[in-house]
């Protein structure tokens, strides 16, 4: 197993649009518009596969389909929406502090830093703001990574290996050096492929980089609680103690 990956680098380029901004990589797009973000347009193009119900919005985009190639190329179309009381009052408006600032132009950003690093996430393809009067939306768009599960799915009904549990470990681990602070680690963005596992993290809304410190631990923890309320959820999760302590061994 790999630990680091290696990538292209970003082209990042900006263009402005009538109510916002797009940030993007132009090695993969050209001078794209708002409509790339539409879900009715990639339905129109019969490439809207599928959407994911709960906070996240998100749609499998057949890029391959809409452009009639072989290449079999698929993104993901994340919609930033609230989560907890504060979206009783607005589900998916953020307040407007600069295009800099805006959650998908810096989820973008860090992607394309770890990218950069050689740490294994989903290059980023395209991010939009669209503004009110004081708020704007989100959106972002990144590859989709073929042949991944969360480790959620994995360990249902299914026993994953010490080295494959120590290979999400290690893989935080890594993270962890570079002062990859995760906001929110959790077992469904977490994705495996393969029975000697390549591990890859999905979800850096909110992340940074900042020294190292005690907040390490306190990503695994949430962690922790994210596997120990999977277990009380679904039926036949394959997770306990021991399969914690090769994890945690390895991730510290």
């Amino acid at each position: 197993m790999s630990l680091y990956i290696a990538v292209r680098m970003t082209d990042e380029q900006f263009i402005a649009t009538a109510g916002g901004g797009i940030l993007y990589d132009a090695s993969r797009l050209s001078k794209p518009d708002e409509e790339l973000f539409s879900r009715s347009h990639w339905a129109a193009l019969g490439a809207l596969e599928e959407i994911a119900g709960g906070r996240s919005s998100i749609a499998v985009l057949n890029v391959a389909a809409a452009r009639a190639d072989s290449t079999g190329i698929r993104w993901v179309l994340r919609h930033y929406r609230r989560g907890g009381l504060i979206a009783k009052l607005s589900q998916d408006s953020y307040l407007w502090t600069g295009a800099a600032r805006t959650r998908s132009f810096a989820e973008w950003r860090l992607l394309a830093e770890l990218r950069r690093r050689g740490l294994p996430v989903p290059a980023p393809i395209a991010a939009l703001y669209v503004r009110g009067w004081v708020t704007y939306r989100a959106d972002l768009i990144t590859e989709l990574l073929p042949g991944t599960r969360t480790l959620a799915d994995v360990i249902t009904g299914n026993d994953l290996s010490e080295t494959g549990w120590r290979a999400v470990g290690k893989t935080i681990a890594a993270f962890h050096r570079e002062g990859v602070h995760h906001a929110d680690l959790n077992a469904n963005n977490i994705l495996l492929a393969g029975s000697q596992p390549e591990v890859y993290v999905l979800d850096f809304d909110r992340g940074r980089i900042e020294p190292r410190g005690a907040w390490e631990q306190a990503v695994l923890a949430r962690l922790r609680r994210s596997l120990d309320k999977i277990k009380g959820q679904r039926a036949d999760v394959r997770f306990g103690e021991q399969q914690w302590q090769w994890l945690h061994g390895a991730a510290v």
